[in-house]
């Protein structure tokens, strides 16, 4: 059985990343990316890290926690070695995505090292071709993880650290069983690196189980008071999805994330948005990736203005700009209440919190105060009046191309053909996603009719292409 050992966040250390013992070339790209200064999360657990210790580190999305992983997992590689020497495991399949981007850039010091994602929602046959033209790192979700051992298209054995990413959450998801079966196969000698928002029972039973004498390290979950300017207002059960509505044309905000506590209160809550004009989805666990990945995109790319999610749902969601969050249930964890409001208020722009609780919930609403070390701040329902009869509208719309990299389209082409023969400025469109089979591209709502006409009668890379436009029942 392991021993916990605690390692004090805070102290004196500088927090310069070139006082790291890192080879030059990954000092001189950490550098190069804008890595000066560690945040509290990786100043305390680098050091400890690179020693080759286990590591429990308490760490939210947006602290910084995938440098925090990646620099110890790269400085173990041998990237002559053609062989699997990390493993990431992460609870979705949009947070695998992020922590393959932020690997291969904090990577780029080395020659050629292949990472390689594994997630649920892509044909097998495609990850087995990646697999067998060999890997360093492979980062992916549980599931799909464990399909491969068992097919045996992934070999672990020359594993020398495996990482648990938020793994509160894949707790939450109902994976510590599939967590404990990859964890076995991997071998007993290497190191294993543990992050998670919240403790969990289940993060005592993993260390306990499968880490060797782990250290501990928790930053206080806070954040900058002055960037997120939190509010409360009291309400009845039967008017807390109509209070949301009030809440929006009150401070209309163009980009907001509503919390729910359960599945079928997301759906009641999108319902009742969208019947009185507002640009909402829904995102919970029962979603097909395919529908998944189509909300992610409306919503980051501003075509859409509410996101009403459940807290697993949104799990490894980044979304910059983001105006708001709404608590619509109060959550029974205060730490969960942290991490979802630390959605807002990132870098250097100011958010809203607003929190709707009932009589019922005043006991969570306590054990928060008690967390931020403050009182909340109520307000009145009745102080809720629009700041404008216009609908609240996002400024973009989503052009869905048919083809995407299967097809060897690019960004640069998709742009290309709008603002070549279609005649648009580079203004007027936004985020292009390209995914294996689809492109998405938002375009100022105010064009969107004319950029689909013109998009689907005018060529894309030579060309032509199907396009529709995607609106809130897609």
């Amino acid at each position: 059985m392991s021993t916990l050992s605690k390692t004090p966040s805070s102290g004196a250390a500088s927090t310069d990343f070139n006082t790291l013992s890192l080879n030059p070339a990954m000092q001189a790209n950490l550098q190069q990316l804008g890595y000066l200064q560690m945040t509290p999360i990786q100043a305390a657990s680098l050091p400890v890290a690179l020693l080759g210790k286990d590591l429990i580190a308490q760490a939210k999305t947006g602290s910084g926690k995938t440098a925090a992983f990646a620099i110890p997992l790269l400085a173990n590689l041998n990237a002559r070695r053609f062989a699997v020497q990390a493993l990431v495991l992460c609870p979705t399949r949009e947070l695998a995505d992020q922590v393959t981007t932020e690997i291969r850039r904090l990577a780029r010091a080395e020659e050629n090292i292949k990472v390689v994602t594994l997630c649920g929602g892509v044909p097998l046959r495609n990850q087995v071709a990646s697999l067998q033209n060999g890997a360093h790192i492979v980062v992916g979700t549980p599931g799909r993880i464990m399909d491969h051992l068992e097919r045996e298209t992934l070999n672990v054995d020359a594993l020398n650290t495996l990482v648990l990413d938020e793994a509160d959450r894949m707790l939450d998801m109902g994976f510590y069983n599939d967590i404990a079966t990859v964890t076995k196969q991997c071998p007993d000698e290497r190191q294993t690196l543990l992050f998670s928002a919240t403790y969990p029972e289940g993060i005592a039973k993993i260390s306990q189980q499968f880490m060797k004498e782990p250290q501990t390290i928790t930053v206080q979950a806070q954040h900058e008071k002055s960037k997120i300017r939190q509010r409360w207002y009291e309400v009845k059960e039967s008017e807390r999805l109509h209070a949301v509505s009030l809440v929006l044309n009150h401070y209309r905000p163009a980009s907001t994330l509503a919390f729910c506590n359960t599945k079928l209160q997301c759906r009641n809550l999108a319902q009742v948005l969208k019947s009185q004009g507002f640009s909402a989805l829904a995102l919970y666990g029962e979603l097909e990736q395919r529908e998944r990945d189509q909300v992610l995109v409306q919503f980051a790319n501003r075509s859409c203005s509410v996101l009403v999610a459940t807290d697993v749902a949104a799990r490894g969601l980044d979304i910059s700009q983001l105006e708001m969050v709404i608590n619509v249930d109060v959550t029974p964890d205060a730490e969960v209440h942290i991490h979802r409001i630390g959605r807002t208020g990132r870098a250097d722009e100011e958010g809203w919190a607003i929190s709707l609780a009932s009589m019922d919930e005043m006991g969570s609403v306590g054990k928060i105060e008690q967390l931020q070390n403050a009182e909340s701040e109520w307000h009145k329902v009745a102080e809720l009046t629009p700041a404008s009869q216009e609908p609240l509208q996002p400024p973009m719309a989503t052009l869905q191309i048919v083809g995407g990299r299967k097809e060897k389209i690019r960004a640069g082409d998709v742009l290309g053909a709008l603002t070549g023969e279609a005649g648009f400025t580079r203004e007027q469109v936004g985020k292009i996603n390209v995914n294996e089979f689809s492109t998405y591209v938002a375009v100022d709502r105010r064009i969107a009719a004319e950029a689909l006409h013109r998009l689907s009668t005018g060529r894309v890379k030579g060309k032509s292409v199907k396009v529709r436009l995607l609106d809130d029942e897609s």
